[in-house]
């Protein structure tokens, strides 16, 4: 895009998504762009409508000779590796799956499958030709223990804690009420925790990235390290503020159930979770629309503030990683050109 056409959307105060009164302003995105994307390990997965791409910085021969293993915090300093494959998403081709509520099930479905398989590509580039690549039914494995793990932590474990206590609790609601406060108290303490490990910074540095990123290519500038850097590492489409969209959403979808029988309790929540996430999703494509709207501004505002536990600021090294990326996916298409149709599922950056 040209950079003559540049225009810049600030909220009416003048201060950025997710910024303080006072604080520096950022330039912003003029709307949203059917593009997605996630963070992988030294490196970024971009998605459009049509293709998805993930590039990833690997390692330079002397720093895994010998079966050497990257530090936590070590940067890969080898070149900028690409790697694309096409996409048919699901919801073109039944139109059912492009209902609303199916359709967020739909495209959270199939960004799981992208995401693991960018998360894969990503792995295997950080090793030597001695290691060999991770075998697939290891990340079949690896698949499945992350989304069992999910189930139990967010939503079995916070239903079996109050159920522990529940003869105590003067009602269905309090029930309900104490459940929720708990499952999101679990929530934000996994997401502190998990900010505090070592091994995830340049993950998190990468997430930024593919928000700068994307926001650059959202505002129509040239997509350059030192134009994305200027823009803020928060992105109202961000997979956390989705999280935090889950855990309350799930209030309004088990409140109905009030305080059922154990075995009904721990099975609503693992059966229920399709339909929050189809109706979380919904409501992020609404702020999405409407993030213009100082009430939906208002309602963004924590989501925004939980990715700075989840992103961290890159340099431009990182930045060229996710622009390649992205740059490998504009050259198979036009999101200018994409239809309503074809941007259904890609409300999440993640």
């Amino acid at each position: 895009m040209s950079a003559g056409n540049e225009q810049h959307a600030t909220s009416p105060n003048g201060v950025a998504p997710g910024a303080s009164p006072g604080a520096p302003t950022e330039p912003q995105a003029r709307g949203d762009a059917p593009i997605g994307g996630q963070a992988v390990l030294e490196g970024v997965m971009m998605r459009g409508v049509s293709t998805w791409a993930v590039a990833v910085r690997a390692p330079a021969p002397e720093q895994i000779a010998e079966g050497r293993e990257l530090e936590p915090e070590e940067a890969a300093l080898g070149e900028i590796e690409v790697q694309s494959e096409p996409l048919v998403s699901w919801t073109r081709r039944h139109r059912a799956l492009r209902l609303p509520v199916i359709r967020g099930v739909v495209a959270l479905v199939e960004s799981l499958k992208i995401g693991f398989r960018a998360l894969a590509i990503s792995a295997n580039a950080q090793l030597s030709e001695d290691q060999g690549e991770i075998g697939g039914k290891t990340w079949a494995g690896t698949v499945a223990a992350s989304l069992i793990f999910g189930i139990a932590l967010f939503f079995l474990l916070p239903a079996g804690i109050t159920s522990l206590f529940g003869d105590a609790l003067p009602n269905s609601l309090v029930f309900v009420i104490v459940e929720k406060v708990i499952r999101i108290g679990v929530f934000l303490l996994y997401i502190w925790l998990i900010s505090r490990m070592r091994d995830l910074q340049r993950v998190f540095q990468y997430h930024g990235a593919e928000h700068k990123t994307i926001a650059c290519y959202e505002a129509g500038l040239p997509l350059t390290p030192e134009n994305a850097q200027g823009f803020s590492r928060l992105h109202p489409r961000c997979g956390t503020s989705f999280l935090l969209i889950v855990m309350i959403v799930a209030i309004v979808v088990f409140a109905p159930l009030g305080r059922p029988e154990w075995y009904i309790l721990f099975a609503s929540r693992v059966i229920g979770i399709p339909l929050v996430a189809g109706l979380s999703f919904e409501v992020l494509k609404l702020f999405g629309r409407k993030r213009d709207k100082v009430w939906a501004r208002a309602l963004m505002w924590p989501g925004l503030q939980l990715q700075r536990l989840t992103t961290r600021e890159p340099d431009h090294e990182q930045l060229a990683v996710a622009i390649a990326a992205l740059e490998t996916v504009l050259a198979v298409e036009d999101p200018a050109e994409a239809s309503e149709e074809d941007k259904v599922g890609m409300e999440v950056v993640a």
